[in-house]
């Protein structure tokens, strides 16, 4: 097997099932950025805004020299983390960064998984252009957090993380969610892309959301017959159902949806971006989007969505996210 097709295998990412942070199952190469050299000579740093009283006394000495390294993710704040939240820099993420890394040390990341939460999260760089399109969503247009993943119906983390992605998009309001198909190939994804043109097929007759659950629900029942059985199910037209789903702008459709993972580096599925950026689980999902609402200005109990998106497909549009400041 190419190494290509052993990166697209399922990530093992079961640890997204618990959507609350903890530490992840793989490991991630440095991403620049240094922590303290001589670990035995760092000086322990004390925030007042941060409570560090849960770190034992070495996990005290990382985080004091991550936070003391580790520059604040603002260009035009050339000083450390701690000095940041010290002197009470303008630059709002450092606070932020300084609380996220206590957590990844709590967690047990190593040194490099440390420096890449750190820069994945907080680089202005790091923020990909994601095109929405004609993608199916959940969600109004008009959110605040966009969310994107990248998803195949044969794999098992999928299948797993469905339901509760599904529950925290329904109980976060200022959440858009948006599909992209990622259909996996080798052992055990012979009917990745079946499943995939079956989802596209129900999404032109304005059905995505009810296939989704199905295709993910009934992971051994995923040959012609079941597909055509749930579209019964659902209402729709048998035969032009059958026929989109071997139809070329279906074809095209899942087709520019790999093109795009591909270029934002996508190697497993489940793969989820927020406002542009890849969730790596340095936090979990309700603190990410928390520290995203609150980088942008906006409160969680403020948000006001318009009701406009049981929408199946949404307008072209692409994520993006303010430069830090």
């Amino acid at each position: 097997m190419s190494v290509k097709a052993v990166l697209r295998r399922c990530a093992p990412i079961v640890l997204f099932l618990s959507l609350s942070g903890a530490n992840g199952s793989m490991c991630n190469k440095p991403a620049g950025g240094e922590a303290s050299k001589d670990p035995e000579q760092t000086v322990d740093v004390n925030l007042a805004e941060v409570d560090t009283s849960t770190l034992t006394p070495r996990e005290k000495r990382d985080w004091s020299g991550y936070v003391s390294e580790l520059l604040a993710p603002c260009s035009d704040t050339p000083v450390s983390l701690a000095q940041c939240v010290q002197e009470k820099r303008a630059c709002s993420r450092c606070l932020p960064a300084a609380k996220m890394i206590l957590r990844a040390v709590r967690d047990g990341y190593a040194k490099e998984q440390v420096e890449h939460a750190f820069h994945n999260r907080f680089d202005a760089e790091r923020v990909r252009n994601v095109p929405i399109d004609d993608s199916p969503s959940r969600g109004s247009s008009s959110s605040p957090i966009v969310l994107v993943e990248f998803a195949d119906f044969t794999c098992p983390h999928c299948q797993a993380l469905a339901p509760q992605l599904d529950k925290f998009v329904d109980d976060r309001k200022e959440v858009r969610f948006v599909y992209k198909f990622y259909p996996l190939t080798g052992q055990g994804h012979e009917r990745a892309d079946p499943a995939a043109r079956a989802a596209w097929a129900a999404n032109i007759q304005g059905k995505f959301w009810e296939m989704h659950k199905k295709l993910f629900e009934n992971p051994d029942n995923l040959e012609q017959g079941d597909f055509e059985r749930y579209a019964k199910d659902l209402g729709l037209d048998v035969a032009k159902f059958r026929a989109d789903m071997q139809a070329q702008g279906t074809t095209d459709k899942i087709a520019a949806d790999r093109k795009l993972g591909d270029a934002l580096d996508v190697h497993g599925t489940p793969t989820l971006f927020i406002n542009g950026r890849e969730y790596d689980k340095s936090q979990g999902l309700d603190d990410w989007v928390d520290l995203e609402l609150q980088l942008k200005g906006v409160s969680s109990a403020l948000v006001a969505v318009k009701p406009d998106a049981s929408a199946s497909a949404a307008p072209s549009a692409s994520i993006a996210q303010p430069k830090p400041k």
